[in-house]
């Protein structure tokens, strides 16, 4: 069977992928690590690719993860990457969170927030039912706060400019922490929003099956 590794968003774990039924695949899931004091994202990235067992992988990403994928094939030969409501480069990043990294004003990121606001964020996040809003509260109750600090200044500061060849990039055009007038995916989910890997699993796959 193929094997795909893949890397959770923000603050996020396997759980996301859960929806996900890709026929003849098996699905390895990388662990985020504690960020080391003033670690570069390129010493991370190869912390994190050690995880890695095989030889010219299959890399997966969502969000973040999309963007810990790249940094990872940056440092060695991967077959294919798959990115999932992600960016390639800090083009795609929208305008406030490039202003917010070159001002840094890592403060006006949403990192922590009260319990009102939950409903705010779930909108903004695309969470739609029950089961996805509990899904991210809980990685917003959990995340580690040395990650959590670390992976938010790494996003607005992001400086790629390197994009790996045989590159997947799958968006919804509802997508608000990303919006995709700033992307430029090969593959399009119509009303998909950021979270849309476990509301739109099902088209998601169907995708996945077809790049593969």
């Amino acid at each position: 069977m193929k094997k795909i590794y893949c890397i959770s968003g923000l603050g996020a774990d396997e759980r996301v992928f859960d929806k996900l039924r890709i026929e003849g695949v098996v699905l390895h899931y990388l662990k985020w690590l504690t960020p080391q004091k003033n670690e570069t994202i390129e010493n991370y990235s190869d912390r994190m690719g050690m995880q890695i067992a095989d030889e010219n992988p299959v890399l997966m990403g969502v969000s973040f993860g999309g963007m810990m994928a790249i940094e990872i094939a940056k440092q060695r030969p991967v077959q294919k990457i798959i990115l999932i409501s992600s960016v390639k480069s800090q083009k795609e990043l929208p305008a406030w969170m490039r202003t917010c990294g070159r001002l840094h004003l890592n403060f006006l990121m949403p990192v922590y927030s009260p319990k009102w606001f939950s409903p705010i964020a779930d909108s903004y996040l695309g969470a739609e039912n029950s089961d996805e809003k509990a899904l991210a509260k809980h990685f917003r109750k959990t995340v580690s706060p040395i990650y959590l600090y670390w992976a938010v200044d790494k996003i607005i500061n992001w400086q790629n400019n390197t994009r790996p060849s045989d590159i997947f990039h799958i968006h919804g055009t509802h997508d608000k922490t990303f919006p995709i007038k700033n992307i430029f995916p090969t593959h399009i989910i119509k009303n998909g929003g950021h979270f849309m890997i476990m509301n739109k699993a099902g088209e998601i796959s169907s995708i996945i099956e077809g790049i593969l």
